[in-house]
């Protein structure tokens, strides 16, 4: 079985949503999108470690930017066939082996007294009120917070790890450890009673004893000294830390990095995580897996929970490394419209894999960064990505502030990005070369970079009336003139079709990087780095080695970017912080 989506209405920052998820399933967001409060959704009806009084409706449960006393969560689950379910939920399934589980939440307007009841049924109509969650039993969720505390958790597991292994014990392994246990006991006797004769250990007794028979006569007769109680083998045990052995030298775990896996694997091995369970079906949910571990690490923790682990997994994540590791069927993205979160798409969906079929493999194709965004800037080559990532820190446009990332498509194809980008409901600009191309086996020309633009629109926006009557108007004029120079009537019919485009966050160069930098205001600095040479052979020169030229120009010349704060060129860039500044209003 799986839960295979998850409806919220007038709960905490969810007005209304559908949350669909798949096996393994990542979601992502900015921080205080709502992530916690999904899990928390999912918690209220199957954590076995909240109480009845923990699941009791709070003030904070109720949708905040509209008035509502009710909230209603429900889990909807599919292909339910595991007999410890459908025994305990029998009369609640549907025979097309569905189950919903609900739990409604109640305030009363006058006093604020809040109420809830729980339901489950085969479907939405067919729900019925239920005494409590009885279902935890073989239907439950094991959670592990972001705010784990390693070192007291570790210490507190490894008992249970103990106890377990000894549980599973073969009868020969039980009896050579009980002739080794013997063994072990009497040799720490030997050390009990070497301890105290140590002079520093003997001076240390004697002077406690000194000084306490200076207080009181009362205990003059009993001695006090320091028992070192090594001989119980059981607290010996009970007390052995874990640490690390390199080259047979141990030595001491104190990395948090290193005890987050250490942490994460002990949960494994208590919940069993790699193996089916007949007796219970359980979701696992881990907040921030990634805490405290470097890039490789992040990324061989993701393919571990997301290939190695059976059953049903829920992460929450802030990190690339992880989030590039998982199929795009298995993101659920959230985001915040309006004091509204939802999720892109409904959550796992079929229509942010196929936008990924484009690339043929997984998401590092695309730098997952993008993923976290909430505004992508589009450019053409790495020439482009360097220079207005430049631009940017001397435009005062703080990108990592902001949430803006600037993605090159390096001839992937602008289309194949947006796909994704719409999918996950992210905001997106882009620029492009205004390329002029000749039409195969023709004598003629074409505004090629123009009509890269029109049939993004075309392929990704609805009609508008206004743009539909422009490209009428003019999209003809935009081939069929015989000289790379286009003539008036082409040149003008352009630039109409190019200022219309921009109402969809497309800008286009008036030629392309190289030409339109060195028209613009910083033509002088240009000319300068490129002494000796000849104004005419500048722009050639800079396009012979664009990224390379881009690198060397802008460190030594970066400052002079500034003057650029009104030239065309730096309008995409003001449009990302535009939005993003639209956002905040919202």
């Amino acid at each position: 079985m799986i839960l295979s989506s998850i409806k919220l209405q007038g709960f905490r920052n969810f007005k209304k949503a559908k949350i669909n998820l798949a096996k393994k399933s990542l979601i992502i967001g900015a921080n205080d999108v709502g992530k916690t409060n999904l899990l928390w959704a999912i918690r209220l009806l199957l954590d076995r470690s909240l109480s009845d009084y923990d699941i009791e409706p709070k003030d904070t449960d109720f949708y905040a930017f509209e008035e509502t006393n009710t909230f209603n969560i429900e889990l909807h689950f599919s292909e339910v066939t595991e007999d410890c379910v459908v025994s305990r939920l029998k009369g609640r399934i549907g025979d097309d082996n569905k189950l919903i589980i609900a739990y409604k939440g109640f305030r009363d307007k006058t006093t604020k007294v809040k109420t809830y009841q729980l339901f489950a049924g085969p479907t939405t109509d067919l729900l019925e009120e239920i005494e409590d969650r009885y279902y935890r039993k073989v239907l439950n969720l094991k959670y592990i917070s972001s705010r784990r505390d390693l070192h007291n958790y570790i210490n507190r597991e490894k008992g249970y790890l103990f106890q377990i292994a000894k549980e599973n014990r073969e009868e020969e392994e039980v009896t050579q450890d009980e002739k080794l246990y013997f063994e072990i006991q009497s040799q720490l006797k030997y050390v009990d009673e070497k301890i105290p004769k140590l002079n520093f250990i003997s001076s240390a007794t004697d002077t406690i004893n000194d000084e306490l028979s200076k207080l009181s006569l009362h205990h003059t007769k009993q001695k006090i000294v320091f028992d070192v109680s090594s001989s119980n083998v059981d607290n010996f045990i009970n007390s052995v830390s874990i640490a690390s052995k390199s080259n047979e030298q141990r030595v001491l775990i104190g990395g948090d990095g290193r005890l987050n896996q250490i942490y994460l694997a002990l949960w494994a091995s208590r919940n069993e995580l790699t193996k089916d369970s007949l007796k219970e079906f359980t979701i696992f949910c881990i907040e921030e897996p990634e805490a405290h571990l470097h890039p490789h690490q992040q990324r061989k923790l993701a393919d571990y929970l997301n290939s190695s682990i059976k059953g049903q997994v829920i992460l929450t994540s802030h990190s690339p490394q992880i989030a590039s590791e998982f199929s795009p069927n298995s993101l659920v993205r959230l985001f915040n419209k309006k004091g509204e979160t939802k999720a892109a798409s409904n959550g796992c969906s079929e229509i942010i894999g196929a936008a990924f079929k484009d690339f043929g493999y997984r998401l590092s194709i695309i730098p997952a960064e993008s993923f976290f965004s909430d505004v992508v800037f589009l450019v053409e080559g790495v020439s482009e990505e360097l220079f207005y990532k430049t631009l940017s820190r001397q435009l005062k446009i703080d990108l990592d502030r902001l949430n803006i990332s600037i993605v090159m498509v390096d001839g992937v194809g602008f289309s194949t990005f947006i796909k994704i980008l719409n999918g996950l409901n992210i905001d997106w600009v882009l620029r492009t070369d205004n390329d002029i191309f000749k039409i195969p086996k023709k004598v003629e020309y074409r505004f090629a970079g123009i009509q890269r633009c029109i049939d993004i629109y075309r392929e990704h926006f609805q009609k508008d009336t206004d743009t539909e009557k422009i490209l009428s108007e003019n999209e003809n004029n935009l081939k069929g003139f015989t000289n790379e120079i286009p003539e008036e009537i082409n040149s003008k019919s352009a630039l109409l079709i190019a200022e219309d485009l921009e109402l969809y966050k497309m800008y286009l160069s008036k030629k392309d990087l190289e030409n339109d930098l060195f028209n613009s205001c910083i033509k002088s600095d240009l000319i300068k780095y490129f002494v000796g040479f000849d104004e005419t052979e500048i722009v050639s020169e800079m396009q012979k080695r664009k990224a390379s030229f881009m690198y060397d120009f802008l460190r030594n010349n970066k400052e002079s970017l500034a003057k650029l704060a009104k030239d065309p060129i730096a309008k995409p860039l003001l449009k990302c912080k535009e939005i993003i500044e639209e956002m905040q209003k919202e």
